[in-house]
């Protein structure tokens, strides 16, 4: 579940960096982007410190909005949000048919919701790869607090270059998490290194469908959006990304599941939506946090530059939900690659 209330949502403000320091992350975060002067080449140079910036400054705010897996799914008319969720990554486990005694890395975790949900349904016993040093002492408590710190860690390290051992890994996923990557083959050539041969690696992936006309304005608006509100050095798109994974050695079947999606995935974010059991996202909700976090930030509860975080984490999904009923993007570009024998 979403963090409780106005205080949890303060005290993470900022994850691992000190009060004083926000407003300037806040500052060179914004400057790696376009709508600030930005280049793309400069956020895929400085991808760790971009990603890592982002990730202290927003975690709390996907915990007190989202819940602890931060992704979307694909969704039935009769489930709720947290339900489809939680199929979302059934689905993953099975596919990559996880089962008890399987070593299993997750690769990009976050606090690791989806690692806790997946160990819990298949039994396996799953690692969780980040770069966020908040993120895993957040992930490390809630494991503690859900029984789960003996079957489930964390590592922090880089996924462009994991201090692990070749051939360790039964399964490998990565739910919306591999965007993060300046080079997808890089990225993609480490997950095949450390999978065992003849295993798989599922993945979720956020991209641009072909669709998108990189020479359209308002597509460039929208991608530029939900760079900005996402941590994104860019968005490859769906081709890239399949071609990427080829090349990188695996064998691949993939398929867009927002194609298929019953209910439109962005409708959680949708402003013209509303919903009680998942509030917080909604145009009203938003609008209470936002004008909350300018309160906290004011009688000095938030730091200085809390609200400038909501502001472009808004931005992001504005961008998210243009871009997703135009179709030019995905945030499930779904891909199982087995690596040969």
């Amino acid at each position: 579940m979403a963090k409780a209330g106005a205080m949890d949502l303060a005290s993470g403000l900022g994850g691992n960096l000190s009060r004083r320091d926000l407003a300037s992350a806040v500052d060179q975060y914004e400057k790696y982007h376009s709508f600030y002067g930005g280049e793309e080449d400069k956020r895929k140079f400085n991808y760790t410190d971009m990603v890592n910036k982002y990730y202290d400054l927003a975690t709390s705010f996907y915990e007190y909005g989202w819940g602890q897996s931060f992704h979307f799914a694909n969704r039935f008319q009769d489930e709720t949000l947290q339900e489809s969720i939680k199929r979302h990554e059934h689905f993953l486990a099975l596919h990559l048919g996880l089962k008890p005694e399987m070593k299993v890395l997750d690769v990009g975790c976050g606090i690791g919701g989806p690692l806790r949900e997946i160990a819990r349904f298949s039994g396996a016993s799953i690692t969780g790869l980040n770069n966020n040093g908040y993120q895993i002492s957040r992930g490390t408590e809630l494991n503690k607090k859900y029984g789960l710190d003996k079957t489930c860690d964390f590592v922090k390290a880089d996924f462009m270059k994991m201090p692990l051992a070749d051939n360790t890994y039964d399964a490998v996923y990565a739910i919306e998490a591999t965007c993060h990557a300046p080079d997808a083959v890089g990225c993609y050539k480490e997950i095949w290194r450390v999978l065992k041969p003849g295993q798989c690696f599922a993945a979720y992936e956020w991209c641009m469908t072909d669709a998108y006309d990189p020479h359209n304005e308002h597509h460039n608006k929208m991608k530029a959006e939900i760079e900005l509100g996402n941590g994104l050095p860019d968005i490859r798109t769906t081709r890239q990304c399949l071609e990427a994974a080829k090349e990188a050695g695996f064998e691949v079947w993939n398929d867009d599941l927002a194609k298929t999606s019953p209910l439109p995935w962005y409708l959680p974010i949708d402003p013209g939506r509303f919903s009680l059991s998942s509030f917080r996202l909604t145009r009203l909700g938003r609008f209470f946090t936002r004008n909350l976090v300018w309160v906290l930030e004011s009688i000095k509860v938030a730091p200085e530059g809390s609200g400038r975080v909501s502001q472009f984490l808004e931005k992001g999904a504005d961008g998210l939900v243009a871009g997703g009923k135009k179709e030019i993007f995905t945030p499930m570009y779904f891909f199982l690659a087995r690596k040969p024998l």
